[in-house]
């Protein structure tokens, strides 16, 4: 197998951020490089992982390995998200809002990335805080995860789903 042919997968691959780190050693400075990966079906399922090494395709090649292990499924009502939620991870924060469809994905960059990769086609997203792209992905994913659909809450409070949606 030739070293750039990779099989086709069946997740949609993103590169969010690629960083490229020193560190001063006796000898000069010794590069790495981080790369920040986001992945997903474009069905409800994303994840996202980091992987660093000395050359870039490694490090992405890491950063999927690492994405593919941390997936998680997203609760979504038609093409947007049931309710509006806001994600906080480290000084990120994220606030997700549902939109009609035909809005399309109202986005930033790391967030936006997560977005469509979960498959997500209508939503309205707002980066607080901070913008650095680890802690944004990060905390786009944590308001993804706490997402509830409205059979999920009925559930946990013992209603019918009738009386949730009102």
């Amino acid at each position: 197998m030739a070293r750039f042919e990779r099989e086709p997968s069946e997740f949609v691959e993103k590169v969010v951020a690629l960083n490229r780190v020193s560190k001063t050693v006796k000898g000069g400075r010794v590069m790495k490089f981080s790369a920040l990966v986001v992945v997903g079906d474009e069905k409800g399922k994303v994840g996202y992982g980091l992987g660093k090494a000395a050359e870039v395709p490694e490090a992405i090649r890491k950063g999927l390995e690492s994405a593919k292990k941390n997936m998680i499924t997203v609760t979504m009502s038609g093409a947007t998200i049931p309710h509006e939620v806001v994600g906080e991870f480290g000084a990120g924060r994220v606030m997700m809002k549902p939109a009609a469809p035909g809005t399309g994905i109202i986005a930033g960059g790391a967030a936006r990335a997560v977005v469509e990769a979960a498959g997500i086609k209508d939503i309205r997203a707002k980066c607080l805080r901070s913008n650095n792209p680890n802690n944004v992905v990060a905390a786009t994913f944590e308001g993804l995860k706490s997402l509830r659909g409205p059979e999920q809450v009925a559930a946990i409070r013992g209603k019918s789903v009738e009386e949730i949606i009102g």
